[in-house]
């Protein structure tokens, strides 16, 4: 044992910079999988935990004033029901911020769905003009207990006595209303009511849905939502990350084993001599293997207790989401057996490729076997002769010569080499994407900028004027948005009708074509997922008690309502139902145009008649996805030198044995020098081929499988730019030629003496 650790510690003495980027390497790549599983922890459980503490219902369903909605507790599956609750919708502004409501009326504090208070306390009879806010609008409105809410175009006002949590889908500017808690007195002119039904079994969700359109009628239905699309919703862009962190954290392991698998192979090949002394003098091919395996587990156990320790000390100090997405998982009960599963996961992924790799060593006879003088696959091809006769620098021959004349061993370092470059390359790509919904929304599903709410006192011709006088505004598009119920009756979508077919709005299309004639539209992926049909079928959908027939003739990308959206004409609309008019207008500023800029010009020239609103893209709540992939592609250009550096080592070894014949036939030592930078530069440069060649593609794939699962659907994969691309490539090429300089050139200015004992 004494002599083994001996042996240890003397290996480790020579290869220092080797065992300290696998530490690295190690501990980056397990704290990827910590915050990966942090954050799908902190996506999940919060909003869990709130659904069973407020008593959550499934289904929750918006109908007309006059519905009978009590006859909802007599449907079968149903456990219990909060309401019907009277509704009415009302703006809300604030300190300047305004925000749309659904105002409900409600006595005490139900038995399912009750608010979770935050702050403040319940409604109480002696403040009749005291309302509790949900805790997302209440954010949004920078609104606190004993703020004052007025609600523009009339005198009345509100009083905020408490913020709460709640189970149901959040409030999301533009798109859904936040969600206020008053007293039936406090809702003047209630315009419709809501139930909230909670089920026996979840999973009859669907069936209940139906049942209950069908008591009541397609007509008293205005929306229903789920608790499942709440939970998504809550989930949101955490869920994204943490599958962000999770792929790459999986793929930065891999290309960290196979690394550590290609070092070992790689000293055990330029060691040989060493440990057929070592088997010599008695070690068993047992302690060799146990020498080989322990050192390197040893390098990622310390790399992974690194990481976890930090992760536990400081990772809920990171600013931002993954700070608090850490904070919350610290609090959860499966906190402590991830932050054991996942290090000890890591360390035997790395300790099972250490291993096969160290079970060779162990093969090695105790007698060294003579070296052959020449490599196994014969000498110059025919190319590599031609090449020289025509006078191409010999150095360029025999370093591409050498960097492939060993196939199965070639490959494998260029496999080696591009998993970590294949990583970047897609880490870049989905930057890229990103940076497209900043920088060109259009192409993305946005073309509009603003979303702008006009008060029923307004007109569509006076809004439309109103909006079109600001000169950064290129284009003010009518449209209405209304809830729809789809074939079958389990759920609502969104019905759109944007634009005129004198000025059509401009829809992202991925598939198909644009809607121009009457009854055609486009759909975004998730309605194409709900219903189960494709490009150029028919679906029926059903507004109130209008059912309407429409054409799909396009895929449209859809950020928004998960894409469950189904988008037509307002003509299209009008014909179905002639009293339809424009309830709000998305507009298309001038290029270079600062939204808030416009949005506070508006706001100000509507005098309380306007609410405007900037369109809120899925990049807004990626913000933390930047610096996940530099921290990502820090971890992969480690696990890429580890990797760099095993390869130019094990060149410059096996070069040792033709230096002999290279000085032989005159070759000078910068000449021979030129010969190992050639080889590792050429290798490299496979690899940056490789990696591009397949990660392009990869990223491509995975960037659309990701937009289709979320319902924003295929078509927004960009990859990055050839002027990234290329000095990427450069980088690598010109990093392996100056790292493989300095050891090329001692190689080949060693002693004879050395020269022959390295031969022998």
């Amino acid at each position: 044992m004494r002599a083994s650790l001996r042996w240890a510690h003397s290996d480790l003495r020579a290869h220092r910079g080797e065992a300290l980027f696998l530490v690295l390497a190690t501990a980056g790549v397990v704290a990827s999988l910590l915050l990966a599983t942090a954050l799908f922890g902190y996506a999940t459980n919060p909003w869990q935990r709130t659904f069973a503490q407020v008593r959550g219902a499934h289904v929750t369903l918006h109908t007309t004033a006059f519905a009978d909605a009590s006859k909802l507790a007599g449907l079968d599956g149903v456990e219990a029901v909060a309401g019907p609750f009277p509704t009415a919708a009302v703006t809300l502004a604030s300190r300047g911020s305004r925000a749309a409501a659904e105002l409900r009326g409600i006595v005490g504090r139900p038995g399912t769905g009750r608010p979770l208070i935050t702050s403040g306390h319940w409604l109480d009879p002696a403040v009749p003009d005291g309302v509790v806010l949900e805790s997302s609008l209440a954010r949004a409105l920078l609104a606190s207990p004993g703020d004052t809410l007025t609600l523009p175009g009339t005198a009345r006002t509100l009083t905020v006595v408490g913020v709460a949590d709640s189970a149901e889908p959040r409030y999301r500017p533009g798109e859904r209303p936040g969600l206020v808690w008053a007293l039936p007195s406090a809702v003047d002119g209630p315009d419709g009511q809501v139930a909230g039904l909670r089920l026996a079994d979840p999973d009859d969700t669907g069936y209940v849905v139906q049942r209950a359109v069908t008591v009541l009628g397609a007509g008293a239905i205005g929306e229903v939502s789920t608790w499942q699309q709440a939970r998504a919703e809550a989930q949101g862009d955490n869920r994204l990350l943490g599958q962000v962190l999770g792929l790459f954290g999986l793929g930065a392991l891999a290309a960290a084993g196979f690394a550590v698998h290609g070092a070992i192979s790689t000293r055990i090949r330029g060691h040989l001599r060493d440990i057929s002394v070592l088997k010599a003098i008695g070690f068993t091919p047992g302690q060799v293997v146990r020498v080989f395996l322990l050192q390197h587990l040893g390098y990622a156990l310390l790399g992974a207790v690194a990481a976890a320790a930090l992760t536990e000390a400081l990772g809920s100090g990171i600013p931002g989401r993954l700070g608090d997405a850490v904070g919350v998982w610290q609090g959860l009960p499966g906190h402590t057996v991830a932050l054991f599963a996942v290090p000890v996961g890591a360390v035997l992924f790395i300790g099972a490729t250490t291993g096969l790799a160290a079970w060779r060593a162990g093969r090695v006879p105790p007698v060294p076997v003579p070296r052959p003088a020449a490599p196994e696959t014969g000498g110059l091809t025919g190319v590599a002769r031609r090449a020289l006769g025509a006078r191409v620098p010999p150095a360029l021959v025999l370093g591409w010569h050498k960097a492939f004349t060993r196939r199965p061993r070639s490959l494998g370092t260029v496999a080696r080499l591009a998993l970590p470059l294949l990583l970047i390359v897609v880490a870049l790509s989905a930057w890229t994407t990103l940076d497209r919904f900043r920088s060109s929304p259009e192409l993305v599903g946005l073309p509009a900028a603003l979303s702008v709410r006009a008060d029923a006192s307004l007109g569509d011709r006076e809004a439309r004027a109103l909006l079109e006088r600001d000169p950064q505004v290129a284009a003010a598009h009518p449209g209405v948005e209304v809830a729809a119920l789809v074939p079958g009756q389990t759920a609502t979508i969104a019905l759109r009708g944007f634009g005129t077919r004198e000025e059509p709005y401009p829809f992202t299309l991925a598939e198909g074509r644009a809607a121009r004639g009457p009854d055609e539209a486009v759909a975004g992926q998730g309605l194409l997922d709900l219903l189960h049909v494709r490009v150029g079928d028919w679906v029926r959908v059903t507004v109130g008690d209008r059912p309407q027939v429409l054409h799909i003739v396009g895929r449209s990308i859809e950020p928004e309502h998960a894409g469950r959206v189904v988008s037509t004409s307002l003509d299209t609309l009008r014909g179905n139902d002639p009293s339809l008019e424009p309830d709000l207008y998305q507009l298309r500023l001038v290029p270079g145009a600062d939204p808030g800029a416009v949005a506070g010009r508006l706001a100000a020239a509507g005098d309380g008649l306007l609410d405007v609103h900037a369109v809120a893209g899925p990049a807004e709540g990626l913000s933390p996805l930047r610096a996940v992939v530099v921290g990502l592609i820090a971890v992969l250009a480690l696990i890429g030198l580890i990797e760099l550096l095993t390869a130019i080592g094990g060149t410059v070894r096996e070069g040792e044995r033709d230096l002999l014949a290279l000085k032989a036939i005159g070759l000078s030592p910068r000449q021979i020098t030129a010969i190992t930078v050639t080889a590792a530069s050429c290798t490299a440069l496979a690899a940056v081929l490789l990696a591009l060649g397949a990660g392009l593609p990869l990223a491509h794939w995975l960037i659309d499988a990701q937009g289709r699962s979320s319902g924003v659907g295929s078509g927004i994969a960009r990859g990055p730019s050839p002027a990234l691309l290329v000095p990427l490539g450069a980088a690598v090429v010109l990093g392996a030629a100056v790292l493989a300089a300095l050891p090329a050139a001692r190689a080949a200015r060693r002693r004879l003496a050395d020269t022959l004992s390295a031969v022998a």
